[in-house]
């Protein structure tokens, strides 16, 4: 007898077909749900967390553009005081820190050869003066010639003219102040007994100068300034000085003069700035950080130069809004220091990304995590701008 498997008799058929349909919709619903749990596994290995950041918010204030610099301050009236002729010195009549007076007497040197010779010449010309004044009245008679009078008055002037050379010598033994000032320097020789040797040449320094002399009131600094800076300063405008020696204090000046020629070894030009207040705190030799203001904007808009992107093109900033970075880009006016003024691209109140661009990209979550918003507050000439 043949037997058949029960799925095979048509009896069995409907029931069949009924389990391959449970089948298949079971499998599907299991790939479908394994299809969706890859695909939540996906994002959850794709999202990124917000990126923490530091912002600042733009604010406007005063900004003053500037050059910075350094020199050390010098006496504009200043006065090296030499011996004139040799001698010894028997008086010192100032020191330093002294005022004093043009033509007032610092030293006394001795005399005593110098009056001799004031003395010799003296007599001379007062007899070639009695013998011109007898020949003119003979010749006058008729009893000297015209031209032996005029040799004989020749004579008295030369005589003359050596008896005022003694003199001028003789004054000289008082080694006086040329200008008005303050003793700044006095030279060690300057003692009573020493010695001292006019010097020929030019006096460049006080090594050689008995007394130096200068005018506290009429300071001045020379800064060279490179000639890129050229169009930008003009006479008249201010500086601000400070000074290690006096902290926390800023003196006022304002360019004197610019000079016209450019040293082509340095590519600098000099620049003469008049210190216009001193309160009697200043000296000659001072160091001076020297900031020159050339434009000042009372209601500029400010952000920290941090806050830049590092971009070849067009300056650029990241800009925090609603949680995320935007990329913003902006046009840059007057910049002193860490501060610099926006033109363009930003407003009031914006918070710009000022330490984390680096790990920031354009509309990427980003998390502030500086406790308040560090404001752009108003820079006017800082010292140490470059």
């Amino acid at each position: 007898m043949r037997t058949e498997s029960a799925f095979h008799d048509p009896f069995f058929a409907p029931a069949r077909c009924l389990a391959l349909t449970l089948l298949l919709a079971g499998a599907t619903a299991l790939a479908a749900c394994g299809q969706a749990d890859g695909d939540n596994s996906t994002e959850d290995k794709e999202a990124v967390p917000a990126v923490p950041v530091e912002v600042a918010t733009t604010q406007r204030a005063e900004m003053a553009a500037l050059y910075s610099g350094t020199a050390p301050v010098e006496a504009e009236r200043k006065a090296y005081v030499m011996p004139k002729v040799q001698g010894e010195i028997r008086q010192v009549l100032a020191d330093e820190g002294q005022r004093v007076t043009a033509g007032q007497v610092l030293a006394r040197l001795d005399g005593d050869r110098l009056r001799l010779e004031v003395a010799l010449n003296e007599a001379t010309m007062r007899k070639l003066e009695r013998d011109y004044n007898r020949n003119l009245e003979l010749q006058q008679k008729g009893l000297v010639s015209a031209t032996a009078l005029d040799n004989l008055k020749y004579e008295l002037d030369a005589a003359k003219a050596a008896w005022e050379l003694a003199r001028l010598q003789h004054s000289y033994t008082d080694i006086r102040s040329p200008i008005d000032g303050t003793v700044t320097q006095r030279l060690d020789v300057v003692k009573v007994g020493n010695t001292v040797t006019p010097v020929g040449g030019v006096i460049e320094s006080a090594d050689s100068a008995l007394f130096v002399v200068e005018d506290l009131d009429t300071l001045i600094l020379r800064v060279n300034v490179p000639e890129r800076e050229l169009a930008k300063l003009s006479a008249g405008q201010p500086a601000e000085l400070s000074f290690d020696a006096v902290p926390g204090r800023i003196f006022r000046g304002e360019i004197a003069l610019i000079s016209p020629y450019v040293n082509a070894d340095t590519a600098t030009f000099s620049t003469r700035i008049r210190v216009t207040e001193t309160a009697g705190l200043l000296r000659p030799g001072m160091f001076a950080r020297v900031a020159i203001v050339y434009e000042r904007k009372p209601d500029a808009l400010q952000i920290p130069r941090t806050a830049l992107l590092d971009t070849d093109g067009q300056p650029k900033v990241f800009v925090v809004k609603d949680g995320k970075a935007a990329e913003r880009a902006v046009q840059l006016g007057l910049s002193n220091g860490a501060w610099i003024e926006v033109t363009a691209g930003l407003q009031d109140g914006e918070q710009v990304v000022v330490v984390g661009q680096g790990a920031v990209k354009p509309g990427a979550a980003v998390r502030v995590v500086n406790s308040s918003a560090r404001p752009a507050a108003s820079r006017l000439a800082p010292l140490n701008a470059g």
